[in-house]
């Protein structure tokens, strides 16, 4: 499937191409501005080596697909100070197999945006709460034994707003609209957020309200309708950045993290702390987690992450045991 989309995409710029070509008196400048309201087509293949150990459990290695993509955008002048987008992203390709079934959509979505008015877009994205808040998990590569924030609302079906920046602040909102055909049934579940950025330091508040009957972007019933509260300060020193967070949700628990960042020319190191506080009898676990990342060139780099785990007993589904360990060495290659 994936060489049939680069292939159609080719094809599809090479006949333009020569239909422009073909329309006599075309300057070279009307040439090129054609050729740039084409959509931009981009991609990635990724692959990670994974060895994982779960004390007095499983334990093993693997190959997989690390989460390759290939996409397509495109924006166009409305009117003046007014932009249309587009972005349609698959991933799921199983790159590493052979017999691979085919790509799923990651994000898909149409919008509006302004200088005046911010943008507005519907579709599916990484959700307002997300962006704001839990970026500690989602900034590394295997994430096997992250830990992301207790929030339940997904990143499908999502009308999204972000304002411009009022003297640095920016403020975000969304709705999931889950009509009657969903799992659970009808519910309009939203977020809202915050964020400050002056100089170096960022400031972040969010929260989600857990309204829809599933867990995230699956049909798993939600474990309660209690709000998340989020909150985030990223400061950056140079070559450093610093990364705090917090997020709680009654009746469920907190989430802690700290992180530090540090770039040294090509490459990129960072070490961080997670940890899950569960209320009532849950269960309590933390992470540390490394990486050591290199880019290659301006298309390709590779890295090794080490996560360790531990917490209460059955942290990692062996009574009497909290320990687990993952070890991930990874390529990627993107356009």
């Amino acid at each position: 499937m994936k060489k049939t989309l680069i292939a159609s995409a080719i094809a599809a710029a090479t006949f333009s191409g020569a239909a422009f070509a073909a329309d006599g008196d075309m300057s070279a400048s009307e040439l090129a501005a054609k050729m740039d309201s084409m959509p931009s087509v981009y991609g990635n293949i990724q692959y990670a080596l994974v060895y994982s150990d779960v004390k007095g459990g499983a334990d093993g290695i693997d190959h997989r697909d690390n989460g390759s993509t290939l996409g397509v955008a495109h924006d166009h002048a409305i009117a003046p100070g007014v932009t249309g987008f587009f972005k349609l992203e698959l991933d799921g390709f199983g790159a590493d197999e052979k017999d691979s079934t085919g790509a799923n959509i990651d994000e898909a979505y149409i919008g509006v945006k302004g200088d005046s008015f911010g943008q507005v877009w519907i579709g599916s994205d990484d959700s307002t709460y997300e962006r704001a808040i839990d970026t500690i998990a989602n900034f590394y590569e295997a994430a096997d034994l992250s830990i992301g924030g207790s929030y339940d609302t997904g990143e499908g079906d999502l009308i999204q707003y972000a304002s411009p920046s009022f003297g640095g602040l920016t403020l975000g909102a969304a709705v999931q609209v889950n009509g009657d055909s969903t799992t659970g049934g009808k519910s309009y579940p939203y977020q809202l957020a915050a964020i400050y950025a002056v100089d170096n330091l960022e400031l972040a508040v969010a929260m989600d309200s857990n309204d829809g009957t599933t867990e995230y972007s699956s049909d798993d019933a939600d474990v309660n309708n209690e709000n998340t509260y989020g909150v985030r300060a990223s400061v950056a020193l140079d070559a450093l950045t610093l990364t705090g967070e917090f997020q709680t949700r009654k009746d469920v628990g907190d989430v802690y993290g700290v992180q530090g960042v540090y770039s040294l020319g090509a490459n990129q190191f960072a070490l961080s702390y997670e940890a899950f506080a569960a209320d009532n009898d849950g269960v309590d676990n933390d992470t540390i987690t490394v990486q050591a990342l290199h880019n290659v060139s301006d298309h390709m780099y590779v890295y090794v992450e080490g996560y360790f785990g531990g917490g209460d007993d059955n942290a990692y589904g062996v009574a009497d045991e909290s320990e687990a360990s993952v070890a991930a060495l990874g390529a990627v290659y993107y356009f």
